[in-house]
């Protein structure tokens, strides 16, 4: 049977529009086709971007830090490696047991971890830096996905506390924070590398793609320190706060020849390996960073330039009356009543009346010249961070009584590198040595400031102050010519006045006298067990710490055997007090 068509059931469709149609379909098909040439053809970044973000890793190389040895190549400080433990937050699959398990074994909270893993746009995020491999392997045995190590170093200090303060430490990205680690960073980091590696699901790497960027290892550092000379400094420098039941102290030794920095240490230390509980001050270097009035150490330098100027010599006399003289309302005084007495026995008996006569000769701007020649009033240019300047006012402002008390280390401020340095210029012919804290290969060239002769006559002086008679004979070593100072300064107190109970007592000298090649400084910040004086408190450490470096160093002696000549039982102390 057949029905006719009906006109309602018919589609009648205009041609143009048909050709319109498949002209739309045929565009958008050359669109899609045209898009997906440019990209995968010619802008495909976009999609290899979005592809390697699924299971492409850049992983940052940590560069190894570079040694730091002594001069004689003994290690001091080491970098070894250690494992991190991170996570990728957008793969990380935690079950509630592992979660606990992960918390407990990284000795964190709940709350902390979860802290660490809630921002799930983030690809790499540290749970746990620098863990011992025992407590990483754990870890790893919990097989959580996303949760990998990462392999970093940590600094290590194989001498502890006895180098800490020179050295300093790094902080948990192996960069400097204190000490010669912070100076030199640049010279030790070196420079971190990079590579591209392939994941799974569970974050474990399965291939090596590619590197792209090798890390740049970071430099030996040779420093000038003995580590033999170290190790004695710090220990004779221990006992000597111990016994004196001191506040703090401090020891420097220089070669006096290249100005190179042989040993300094300080106390109060701390160990750099474990500083959990490190109290604020510890970590100070005080023998570079604190400053003290120096009393009688600086009198040797008001001695100099009156020689230099020609105003007096060794054997000139210089009347000090009965240890009192009078500046307008001040009065200066001496521990002991001198009489007329010769420049040199006004160094061996440490007169401050005789100090102040002769800074009084001098024209203000001399003496000062001679203060600031010799490095007070400005840093010792070392190269460690935060070296103090002390405080050397200009003359311009001096009253007399200041140019006066200044001869005797008065109303000045010095560090205990600044003024190891500053005797520089009595150990060599009058030049002022610039200091190295890095072995040198060549002596480095000093600046003359004071004559020869004048240097000569003044280390002459100072040979007198270790005898009896002097204020030091406790500083004498058998063999050797030993030349010195003693200092005793009464301390500032809050109210910016003497205190009548503190002092810094402080011993510089140089051995062997003849020819000097170390300079040793002491310095002791408030003995308290009943003796202050320099010549009993830091004299005994200069000597201990001299002798044994010069035998370590096989320096020949230049004097007999028995040089030492102890002062009678019922000899009266030359006692020094300013």
């Amino acid at each position: 049977m057949s029905y006719p068509a009906s006109s309602l059931l018919t589609l009648r469709l205009s041609a143009w529009r048909s050709q319109l149609l498949l002209g739309v379909i045929f565009l958008w098909f050359l669109g899609l086709v045209g898009r997906d040439l440019y990209l995968q053809g010619l802008h495909n970044d976009f999609l290899r971007q979005k592809g390697d973000a699924r299971y492409s890793r850049v992983m940052e190389l940590t560069a190894h830090r570079g040694m730091i040895t002594d001069r004689l190549g003994e290690p001091l400080a080491i970098s070894t490696p250690v494992e991190s433990v991170s996570a990728s937050p957008q793969d990380i699959e935690l079950e509630s047991g592992k979660f606990k398990q992960l918390a407990k074994l990284l000795d964190m909270d709940d709350r902390e971890l979860k802290g660490k893993l809630s921002d799930k746009n983030r690809e790499f995020v540290y749970l746990k830096r620098q863990l011992p491999p025992e407590q990483a392997a754990k870890v790893v045995q919990l097989n959580i996905p996303g949760v990998f190590l990462q392999r970093e170093y940590r600094r290590y200090y194989p001498a502890g506390d006895v180098m800490s303060h020179v050295l300093g430490f790094t902080g948990v990205d192996d960069n400097g924070q204190e000490g010669l680690e912070l100076s030199y960073q640049d010279w030790l980091a070196g420079k971190a590398g990079s590579r591209r590696v392939i994941k799974d699901r569970l974050g474990h790497i399965i291939e090596d793609v590619e590197s792209i960027r090798v890390p740049q290892e970071g430099k030996t550092l040779a420093l000038s320190i003995d580590r033999k000379i170290q190790y004695l400094a710090f220990r004779e420098l221990k006992e000597a706060v111990e016994e004196n039941k001191a506040k703090a102290g401090a020891i420097v030794v220089l070669d006096a020849k290249t100005g190179e920095i042989l040993a300094m240490a300080n106390m109060p230390s701390y160990n750099p390996n474990n500083r959990t509980k490190l109290a604020g001050g510890r970590t100070r270097n005080r023998a570079i960073t604190d400053t003290f009035e120096p009393g009688s150490t600086l009198k040797p330098f008001t001695i100099a330039e009156a020689l230099d100027a020609g105003l007096v010599k060794p054997d000139s006399k210089i009347d000090t009356g009965t240890g009192h003289y009078s500046i307008g309302p001040a009065t200066i005084h001496d521990s002991h009543p001198g009489g007329v007495m010769t420049v040199a026995q006004i160094i061996q008996k440490s007169s401050n009346v005789g100090a102040a006569k002769i800074a009084l000769s001098l024209a203000p701007d001399a003496l000062w010249g001679m203060l600031n020649n010799v490095g007070f009033g400005t840093a010792p240019h070392s190269g460690f961070p935060g070296e103090a300047s002390g405080k050397l006012r200009p003359y311009k402002t001096w009253r007399p009584i200041e140019q006066a008390t200044m001869a005797y280390g008065h109303g000045i401020s010095v560090s205990l590198l600044q003024l190891a340095k500053a005797y520089t210029i009595f150990a060599d012919g009058g030049e002022i040595k610039p200091l190295s804290f890095v072995k040198l290969e060549a002596p480095a060239v000093g600046k003359q400031e004071i004559s020869p002769a004048t240097a000569l006559a003044v280390r002459q002086m100072l040979e007198l102050v270790v005898q009896p008679g002097g204020t030091a004979p406790r500083a004498q070593i058998m063999g050797y010519r030993v030349a010195g100072k003693t200092g005793t300064a009464h301390k500032i107190d809050a109210s910016g006045k003497y205190a009548a109970d503190k002092y810094v007592s402080s011993f510089i000298g140089m051995a062997p006298a003849s020819n000097p090649s170390l300079i040793v400084a002491v310095m002791i910040d408030e003995p308290s067990a009943g003796t202050y004086y320099g010549g009993m408190v830091a004299a005994p450490v200069f000597s201990k710490v001299m002798s044994g470096a010069l035998r370590m160093l096989s320096i020949p002696p230049d004097a007999p055997t028995n040089n030492i000549v102890i002062p009678p039982e019922n000899a009266p102390e030359i006692k020094e007090e300013v």
